[in-house]
C-alpha cells in the first residue's frame, strides 16, 4: 500500500496516507529525533503509554520529563516508577458493575447541583460501552425452552436496572448500552468494539490516529490485549473517574516478557496453555507489572488463544498481558468483519510507529520467562484458585488429597504407617463419603460433578475449543453417551456469532443431545449465576457433607462463587468440560478410566471422542465467517422487542423511585462540604476482621446469591421481598443498603477473630458474636473507627468497586495487610481507605491478633505516598506494641483523593469549582 511521511510543524506529529486518506498521528521515532531519548527497544506495550503521553503533552498533567523517563525506563534496565497521566480512549462496563457507576453519576449530578453547579457537567467526556451480561442466571437447563424461559426470567428480576440504566443512555452523553442477549462485554469488545487503531478528530479538526486504549470495571478487560488494545480492569470509582476526564495516576509500570515458542501439540488446547502460563506468572510474581508475550512461537498461536492468555491476567496478577500487533492481528480483524481500511491503517500505523512485531522483534524487558508450547499437556486448575494448575493424568488423585484435607484425613501419612506393618497391600482409609438422593435411583459422593458449564468470555471467544466441545458432543452422542443425571450442563456463549458458527456446523443439535443446550449469552455460571441444583442433590450434598464439585470453562474458581452447594470448583477447556459431564465424577481419571459405556456395552475413554486438530480446524475455516461476524453486529445496540419496550423518563436527573430495593440514591455526596477535609490520625480503632491470605474480592463483596436469614435477606424481607425475587448480590448493587449488608458475607469467608466459624461474622462491642453488618453499625453509633487486618494478596480477583465501597460504608478507615492486589487498593484509595502493608517481617499471625484489640495509627496528618508510619496496637490486658507500617497512598494526587474523602468527590468538587 501506498505510505507517505511528512513532518508536522510540531517536532513529534506527523502525517500518514493510507489508501488514499491522510491522517495525523505523535510519532515515537520523531521523539528520539527531537532529542527526547531513544525509545526504539521499549516493549510495544509502553509504546503504547509513551504514545499517550506524547500526545497528552501539556507541560502540567504531563510533562517532557515523563516523556523522557521511558528512555530512561530502557536505560535502567526496565525499572522506572516515575508517577504518569494516563488517558485511556475509552472505557468498557458490564451491567455488575456498571449499574453502580451510573447509580453514582446520578447521584453526581445531585451532588454537584446541591453544591450550585450545573448538573450537566456530570458527562462522560470519553467514550463509554455498557454491555449488559451479567444478569441472566440458569433457572432452566438441558431442554430447547432454557434459553427463553431464562431470558424471561431476566427481564422479571432486573426490570427496574434496566429501566435505570436506559434512563442513563439518554441523560449521558458519550454512553451507549448493549442490550441484554447480546453477548459477554470482552467478548462484544474484541469482536466488534475494539479497533487496534483509533482514530478522531482533534481541537484543530484534523483526523488523528492513536492506539485503541481502554480502562474497564470487569478485571477481564485485559482479554482485548490479546488484539493489541492495552487495556485493564479498574474499579467502577476509578473508571468513573476516567470518564468524567481524570486522569489515571499510574507509575510506569515493570515490563515482564514471556517468550512462547514451538507449536502446541496434538490434543491440547488454549485453555491448557493458558492455566499453565497462570501457574508459572503466579510463582514468578507480576502483580502491578505489564507482562509481554513475544517468541517465535506467536506464529503459531491464533489470536484466539491470545485473547485466552490475555483475559487470565487478573488470575496470574499482572495489570495486563499483551500481545503486539502483527500478521495474525490483522487477519482476525478482517475475519471479524473490522473495515477493509481500519485494517490497512492498523498495519501502516503499527509499521510506522514501531508497534509491529515481526522476526527482528527483541525490546528490552524487566524480566523474562520462557515456555516451550510443545510441552503444554492437558490441564484443569482447582480446587480454588485459578494457579491451582493439575496435569489432567493427575486430576483424580488431587482431588483425592483435597477430600483428605477437607475431612481431616492425612491418607499419605496413613498409607506409610500401613506399608511399614508388613508387606501385606493395605488402603489407607478413604475419605470419601457418599448418600442415596431421595427419589432418585443413584448416589452422589464426595467429587459428583454437579455443574458443568460451557461459559464465560475467556473460552466461549475462542472458536477452536468451542467446535472442539462441540466435536466431543457429537462423537459422544453417535456412541450413545450422555451426562449423568446428576449433572446441571448449561452452555452460555460470549456472542452470538458462536451459536452462528455451531449451527452452521451442526454442532449444536449434539451439543444438545447431551443436555448442552443454550442457556443464555452472558457470564452465567463463571460469574455465581449458576441457578440452584435440583433440590434433592442439594439436600443430599447438605446430609452428608459432600464435597460436590463443578467445572466450568471460566476464569475464576474462587470458594463461594460458583454455587452454595459446591465446595470444589475446577476451570477446564469446553472439551473437558463436556467429558467431566459424561463421567459426572472428579474421581474418574480421564486419561485411563473409562467415560461410560456405549450402545453395546463397550467402554469408552476420552480418546475415543476426542477431536483432531485437523478436525477442529477445518470446521472452524469453514463455519468461523467475516460474514458472521458482520450480520450478528449489525444492530448491536438496538436489541429485541423485550429492550425496546422498556419504559423510562427523560430527564437530566433521576427520579430516585423511594420503594425501590434495585436503585437508591447513595450516601456519598449528602451533605458534601465544597472544601476538602485534611487526613488525620486513626485513633483507637476496633478490629472488625482478621482475614487469611488470598482473600478476594469474592471474599468482601460476594456477586452471587443469598438467603433469607442473612442481612441482606433480612433487608429485603423487611420490604415484602419474596425470597424467590432474592436475585443476587451483583444485581442489586445499585442499592448501598443491600451491598453494606453484604460486604464480608461470603459464605466461605473466615474471620479469624472466631474459631472455625465460616461466614460473615466477628464480634460486636459486647464481645459477643454477631454478623459484621450489625457489629460495624453499633461501631459507627458509638463513633468508634474500624481497621481490617489482612494476609498476602489480600483483593485479589475482580475489579469489584463494591469491595472497596462496602468497607468503606461500614466505617472501616484502615485495611492492614502483608501485600494487595492492584486494582482493590487502588478501589480502597478512591473511597477513602487507606491501605497499609506490614514491614520488618510483621504478620497478623506474628503479632498474635485476637480481635480484641485497639490499633492507632499516627503520622498520616503529614502523609507522603509510599511513608511509613508508627501504629500502635494495644492488647486486651493493656500491653503495646508499635510496629512499622507502609502505606500504600502510592501517588501524590492519590493524597488528594484521600483528603477529599474519595475520587468522586475530588472530581466533583472540581467541576462544582469550575461550574
Amino acid at each position: 500500500m501506498p505510505i507517505t511521511v511528512g513532518q508536522d510543524t510540531a517536532k513529534t506529529r506527523k502525517s500518514l496516507s493510507v489508501n488514499g486518506e491522510t491522517v495525523s498521528y505523535y510519532s515515537i521515532p520523531a521523539a528520539t529525533e527531537a532529542g527526547l531519548g531513544d525509545f526504539s527497544k521499549l516493549p510495544a506495550a509502553l509504546k503504547v503509554v509513551l504514545e499517550n503521553m506524547l500526545r497528552f503533552e501539556d507541560g502540567k498533567t504531563v510533562s517532557v520529563d515523563d516523556i523522557k523517563a521511558f528512555a530512561e525506563w530502557g536505560a535502567k534496565g526496565g525499572k522506572n516508577p516515575r508517577e504518569i497521566a494516563y488517558r485511556p480512549a475509552r472505557v468498557l462496563m458490564q451491567d455488575f458493575t456498571g449499574v453502580p457507576a451510573v447509580v453514582d453519576l446520578a447521584a453526581m449530578r445531585d451532588g454537584i447541583v446541591a453544591l450550585g453547579g450545573d448538573p450537566e457537567k456530570i458527562n462522560p467526556l470519553n467514550p463509554v460501552d455498557l454491555v449488559i451480561d451479567h444478569s441472566v442466571m440458569i433457572d432452566e437447563f438441558g431442554n430447547p425452552r432454557a434459553f427463553q424461559m431464562n431470558v424471561d426470567r431476566e427481564y422479571e428480576r432486573n426490570m427496574e436496572r434496566y429501566q435505570f440504566l436506559k434512563w442513563g443512555q439518554g441523560a449521558f452523553n458519550n454512553f451507549r448500552v448493549v442490550p441484554p442477549g447480546t453477548g459477554i462485554c470482552h467478548q462484544v469488545n474484541l469482536e466488534y468494539l475494539a479497533q487496534t487503531v483509533w482514530t478522531d478528530t482533534d481541537q484543530s479538526g484534523e483526523e488523528v490516529a492513536y492506539p485503541d486504549t481502554l480502562v474497564g470495571t470487569d478485571s477481564h478487560t485485559t482479554m482485548v490485549n490479546g488484539a493489541a488494545v492495552l487495556g485493564w480492569g479498574v474499579g467502577g470509582i476509578e473508571a468513573e473517574a476516567a470518564m468524567l476526564g481524570q486522569p489515571i495516576s499510574m507509575l510506569i509500570p515493570e515490563v515482564v516478557g514471556f517468550e512462547l515458542t514451538g507449536q502446541m501439540i496434538e490434543g491440547t488446547t488454549g485453555t491448557d496453555l493458558v492455566l499453565k502460563v497462570v501457574e508459572m506468572l503466579r510463582a514468578k510474581g507480576v502483580v502491578g507489572k505489564f507482562v509481554e508475550f513475544y517468541g517465535a512461537g506467536l506464529d503459531n498461536l491464533p489470536l484466539a488463544d491470545r485473547a485466552t492468555i490475555a483475559n487470565m491476567a487478573p488470575e496470574y496478577g499482572a495489570t495486563c498481558g499483551f500481545f503486539p500487533i502483527d500478521a495474525e492481528t490483522l487477519r482476525y480483524l478482517r475475519n471479524t468483519g473490522r473495515d477493509e481500511d481500519r485494517v490497512a491503517l492498523v498495519e501502516a500505523y503499527a509499521k510506522e510507529n514501531g508497534f509491529w512485531r515481526d522476526a527482528d522483534y527483541a525490546p528490552i524487558y524487566t524480566d523474562t520467562l520462557h515456555l516451550d508450547m510443545g510441552t503444554i499437556v492437558p490441564a484443569i486448575s482447582g480446587p480454588k484458585r485459578p494457579q491451582d494448575y493439575t496435569t489432567l493424568d493427575k486430576a483424580a488423585s488431587a482431588f483425592l488429597d483435597v477430600v483428605s484435607e477437607y475431612r481431616g484425613i492425612d491418607t499419605h501419612a496413613e498409607a506409610a504407617d500401613m506399608a511399614a506393618e508388613g508387606p501385606a497391600p493395605v488402603l489407607a482409609r478413604d475419605p470419601r463419603k457418599s448418600i442415596k438422593v431421595k427419589g432418585e435411583d443413584y448416589e452422589l459422593r464426595d467429587g459428583s460433578v454437579v455443574i458443568a458449564s460451557i461459559t464465560s468470555c475467556t473460552n466461549t471467544s475462542n472458536p477452536y475449543v468451542m467446535i472442539g466441545a462441540g466435536l466431543v458432543a457429537r462423537k459422544a452422542h453417535a456412541l450413545g453417551l450422555t451426562r449423568k443425571p446428576w449433572v446441571k450442563t448449561s452452555l452460555a456463549p460470549g456472542s452470538q456469532v458462536v451459536s452462528a458458527y455451531l449451527e452452521a456446523a451442526g454442532l449444536q443439535d449434539d451439543l444438545d443431545a447431551i443436555g448442552f443446550n443454550l442457556v443464555g449469552y452472558g457470564c452465567t455460571t463463571c460469574i455465581g449465576n449458576s441457578g440452584p441444583i435440583q433440590k434433592e442433590l442439594s439436600e443430599a450434598i447438605a446430609e452428608g457433607d459432600l464435597v460436590a464439585t463443578s467445572v466450568l470453562s471460566g476464569n475464576r474458581n474462587f470458594e463461594g462463587r460458583i454455587s452454595p452447594d459446591v465446595r470444589a470448583n475446577y476451570l477446564a477447556s469446553p472439551p473437558l468440560v463436556v467429558a467431566y459431564a459424561l463421567a459426572g465424577d472428579m474421581n474418574v481419571d480421564l486419561v485411563n478410566d473409562p467415560l461410560g459405556q456405549d450402545k453395546d456395552g463397550n467402554d469408552v475413554y476420552l480418546k475415543d471422542i476426542w477431536p483432531t486438530s485437523a478436525e477442529i480446524s477445518e470446521l472452524v475455516e469453514k463455519t468461523v465467517t467475516r460474514e458472521a461476524f458482520q450480520t450478528k453486529y449489525a444492530d448491536v445496540f438496538k436489541g429485541d422487542e423485550k429492550w425496546q419496550s422498556v419504559e423510562t423518563t427523560d430527564s437530566q436527573t433521576y427520579d430516585w423511585p423511594p420503594t425501590s430495593t434495585y436503585v437508591q440514591n447513595p450516601p456519598y455526596f449528602q451533605g458534601m462540604d465544597k472544601e476538602p477535609g485534611t487526613i488525620t490520625n486513626i485513633e483507637g480503632a476496633k478490629i472488625l476482621a482478621v482475614l487469611g491470605d488470598m482473600i478476594t474480592t469474592d471474599h468482601i463483596s460476594p456477586a452471587g446469591s443469598f438467603k433469607d436469614t442473612t442481612p441482606a435477606g433480612q433487608y429485603l424481607i423487611d420490604r415484602q421481598v419474596p425470597v424467590r425475587e432474592f436475585n443476587s448480590y451483583g444485581s442489586r448493587r445499585g442499592n448501598h443498603e443491600v451491598m453494606m449488608r453484604g460486604t464480608f458475607a461470603n459464605i466461605r469467608i473466615k474471620n479469624e477473630m472466631l474459631d472455625g466459624v465460616e461466614g460473615g461474622y466477628t464480634k460486636g462491642p459486647d464481645g459477643q458474636q454477631t454478623s459484621i453488618f450489625d457489629a460495624a453499625m453499633a461501631y459507627q453509633e458509638a463513633g468508634t473507627p474500624l481497621v481490617i487486618f489482612g494476609g498476602e494478596q489480600y483483593g485479589a480477583g475482580s475489579s469489584r468497586d463494591w469491595a472497596a465501597k462496602g468497607t468503606a460504608l461500614l466505617g472501616v478507615k484502615a485495611v492492614i495487610a502483608e501485600s494487595f492486589e492492584r486494582i482493590h487498593r487502588s478501589n480502597l484509595v478512591g473511597m477513602g481507605v487507606i491501605p497499609f502493608e506490614f514491614t520488618g517481617g510483621d504478620t497478623r499471625k506474628s503479632l498474635g491478633l485476637s480481635g480484641d484489640e485497639t490499633v492507632s495509627i499516627h503520622g498520616l496528618d503529614t502523609i507522603q505516598p509510599l511513608q511509613e508510619v508508627p501504629c500502635t496496637i494495644t492488647m486486651a490486658d493493656g500491653s503495646e506494641k508499635t510496629i512499622t507500617l507502609k502505606c500504600r497512598i502510592d501517588t501524590a494526587i492519590e493524597i488528594e483523593y484521600i483528603e477529599h474523602g474519595g475520587v468522586l468527590h475530588y472530581v466533583l468538587r472540581n467541576l462544582a469549582k469550575a461550574a
